[in-house]
């Protein structure tokens, strides 16, 4: 059966990948190869808002893609219309407000899914690696998570004007960072670990991404191993991005079109190999796998609300950690 489906906000990543105002949503609907009906909350039109599409009958799902504070009024709605939901992340601006909805939602007699699209659990490379360190095996013994570049005045999403006076923590690191802390807590997950505390530093480079833009931390499994997370925005003379992980049996290296591979062999001899891949955000598939959750009935565990919670958390608990100077937090799962 197809799943008829709104999309609610009209921003970069409504456009590229997947603001409730007349203009955005024309500008979007523009794009469509077929016909779609527009809604909008301003100007004030009768028959045009948001609340009037949630409650058309004939539509089954939304994906929430607007502001990170406007979200979570916008899951309530949605929901409460009985519509299933694939919101972005983070799940909301910190961890009481994702609580909070989560609470919400369990304490009522809504049954629909709500999915978190974190995109980075369904990037090419990151499920070829998370598979091949499965495959692997073994004790973790180390990991990383690397992430440097430079965000400037011409970068689309920095004139976003949310994102540029950011009224919630972390700015940058909040809304960029969190991907980087799925993608490393997905690829730990292959072999069973997740991260139970952690401390950081944290800086601002640039005046620009304020209140920070740099992350430093280690991070301690749950089986006691010690890895790093390093992530910043206001670097301009270093890049790349890299999600490694190690146990005693081989190792696996993520970028974003390769993943390299360590092992032994049968004469126990170490042997590399490497796959590459074309760029992708992972989008499709994981509007593929939400689709694939309403029609059986079963949230994907890669997209549950405690999942991205999860990622929240370790966020949340590396700002605050570098706002305390690198004090040790205990991190709750």
């Amino acid at each position: 059966m197809p799943i008829s489906l709104a999309i609610l906000g009209a921003g970069i990543f409504a456009r590229e990948g997947k603001s409730a105002s007349q203009k955005s949503a024309e500008t979007l609907a523009s794009e469509s190869e077929s016909k779609v009906d527009v809604y909008y909350d301003s100007p004030t039109t009768a028959g045009k808002s948001v609340d009037d599409l949630l409650k058309r009958s004939d539509i089954d799902a939304v994906i929430i893609c607007v502001p990170i504070l406007a979200q979570p009024e916008f899951i309530r709605k949605a929901m409460k219309a009985g519509k299933h939901v694939l919101s972005e992340k983070p799940i909301a601006k910190d961890v009481v407000t994702a609580e909070e909805l989560i609470k919400w939602r369990e304490a009522s007699s809504i049954r629909t899914i709500w999915a978190v699209g974190e995109n980075f659990r369904f990037i090419s490379p990151v499920v070829y690696g998370h598979a091949k360190l499965k495959e692997i095996g073994g004790q973790v013994t180390t990991f990383s998570m690397n992430l440097f570049a430079l965000i400037d005045e011409n970068d689309k999403f920095y004139q976003t004007e949310w994102r540029k006076t950011p009224e919630y923590q972390g700015g940058f690191l909040l809304d960029g960072g969190v991907h980087f802390v799925a993608g490393m807590r997905y690829l730990l997950s292959a072999v069973g670990e997740d991260i139970s505390s952690l401390a950081a530093y944290t800086a601002l480079l640039e005046p620009k991404l304020a209140p920070v833009d740099t992350v430093h931390g280690i991070l301690l499994t749950t089986s006691g191993r010690s890895g790093s997370f390093n992530v910043s925005f206001g670097t301009e003379f270093k890049g790349g991005f890299e999600i490694f992980a190690a146990t005693n049996k081989g190792s696996v290296s993520v970028s974003p079109v390769s993943v390299k591979v360590v092992r032994k062999d049968a004469e126990g001899k170490k042997v590399e190999e490497e796959e590459t891949f074309a760029f992708g955000a992972g989008v499709k598939v994981e509007v593929e796998a939400f689709a694939a959750s309403i029609e059986s009935g079963t949230p994907d565990p890669r997209q549950t609300p405690q999942q991205a919670l999860g990622d929240l958390i370790v966020l949340q608990g590396l700002l605050e950690s570098g706002e305390n100077k690198g004090a040790v937090k205990t991190v709750k799962l």
